[in-house]
């Protein structure tokens, strides 16, 4: 196939709309629904990112993309009990699927597996899910390999627009085929398809012309590390790499906070840089916060919808709670009213934060960025380096005793 006609561009008023391969054939095939613009567009940026981490790190990889920009990504490590039951990991029932608000999977508790029993690309998109619930609500996933009946488990319960993989068993075609009523967009990408090397857009009726993007982002870009403090351990190497990688598929300016094969704040689009570190830390902060007691054994009423149960977790770990814990509203979401989860809790709560990497697709101009990463845990850094004022941001390294590596290669993408 050619061409495939879209129902309509980024707005409804933008018509015609479609894809197509000047050259050659298309190398997705639509197994369900009909995806939009901004569908193809998640959809192939977040196939790139899943599969690029994939190749750097050797483990399945699964993107959540949302607005042109990865909301999580993560590689396919098994979800300890705490990732369980902070990404609410149970598994979905075959039938029926559920995007509605009342569905019956929220009315019925259901078996939670063990890491053991769930597959590793499974696990991959449920922490990249997880890594910011409220921002994934109407996502689409991505994922590096074929995705077998676990991930479409884990998928039919999502508020999700749709899923790009180099494949589907048949089990995960049934269940995902009945989700959202049978329009659920289901697209098949050639894993062996390889991309010409020149990219056109055109903005005002002017065609842009520029190289792809194919820099390679590996360990050797990490090796020059500019502070006091030189190591680097594996798996903050390849945390600092899963940053990196997610960065090339974000809006610039952007920042990543990523922690045991998952990010956990991404800071995308900012105008300033500090905003990008200030965003994505306080989303890192909001990880964490979501993974303390109170929150984990919130008393939630039966048949609460997850999108509301992840706003009212939301809004619980937020400066102000508004009306949720006010008597004659608390009722609405919960069994019981929970205690208030003080400025002080929190704070100590974020302060036990520990060896978190950051990535940046340009460089830090000033120090405060790096005050302002160590404040969420951040241990390790790797930014391109080049501002006039790189001898102040190693010297904040060197007083906080982060390690820095500076790559010499920006990532900025749009």
């Amino acid at each position: 196939m050619k061409e495939l006609e879209l129902k309509y561009g980024c707005n409804p008023n933008q018509k015609p709309s479609r894809i197509f391969a000047e050259q050659g054939e298309l190398p997705v095939e639509v197994l369900g629904g009909k995806p939009g613009y901004i569908n193809f567009l998640d959809a192939l940026n977040g196939y790139q990112l899943a599969r690029e981490l994939k190749a750097a790190t050797g483990l399945p990889a699964a993107a959540s993309f949302k607005h042109v920009s990865p909301a999580g990504a993560a590689i396919g490590l098994p979800l300890s009990e705490t990732d369980e039951k902070a990404f609410f990991a149970q598994a979905a029932p075959q039938s029926p699927p559920a995007d509605a608000k009342r569905s019956a999977l929220a009315r019925a508790p259901q078996p939670t597996p063990t890491h053991a029993q769930r597959s590793a690309i499974a696990c991959a998109y449920i922490r990249a899910r997880g890594a910011d619930r409220v921002s994934s609500y109407g996502d689409w996933a991505a994922l590096s390999d074929i995705c077998d009946e676990d991930t479409a488990a884990a998928l039919a319960p999502e508020v999700s627009d749709g899923v790009i993989a180099p494949g589907y068993t048949d089990a995960a075609l049934e269940i995902l085929r009945k989700k959202r009523k049978g329009v659920y967009n289901i697209v098949r990408i050639d894993p062996a398809y390889i991309p010409r090397a020149i990219e056109r857009k055109d903005v005002y009726g002017v065609t842009f012309e520029q190289g792809r993007n194919d820099l390679h982002i590996s360990a050797d870009m990490l090796a020059n590390v500019v502070t006091k403090k030189k190591d680097i351990p594996g798996d903050a190497l390849r945390d600092l790499l899963i940053s990196l990688i997610t960065l090339k598929y974000t809006q610039s300016n952007s920042v990543c906070y990523v922690s045991g094969g998952q990010a956990i704040g991404i800071g995308a689009g900012q105008q300033s840089r500090i905003h990008c570190t200030r965003l994505a830390g306080s989303k890192a902060d909001n990880w964490r916060l979501r993974r303390h007691k109170k929150v984990l054994e919130l008393p939630f009423i039966g048949g609460l919808s997850r999108p509301d149960r992840d706003n009212a977790i939301d809004t619980y770990i937020s400066d102000d709670p508004g009306v949720l814990l006010l008597d004659g509203e608390w009722q609405k979401t919960f069994v019981s009213k929970p205690e208030p989860f003080t400025a002080d809790e929190k704070k100590e709560w974020i302060a036990g934060m520990s060896g978190v990497s950051l990535g940046s697709d340009a460089f830090f101009p000033f120090g405060d960025n790096i005050e302002r990463a160590r404040k969420s845990g951040v241990a390790f850094i790797a930014q391109p380096g080049g501002s006039i004022r790189d001898d102040n941001v190693i010297d904040t390294c060197d007083r906080f005793g982060i390690a820095m590596a500076f790559t010499g290669a920006r990532l900025f993408h749009h």
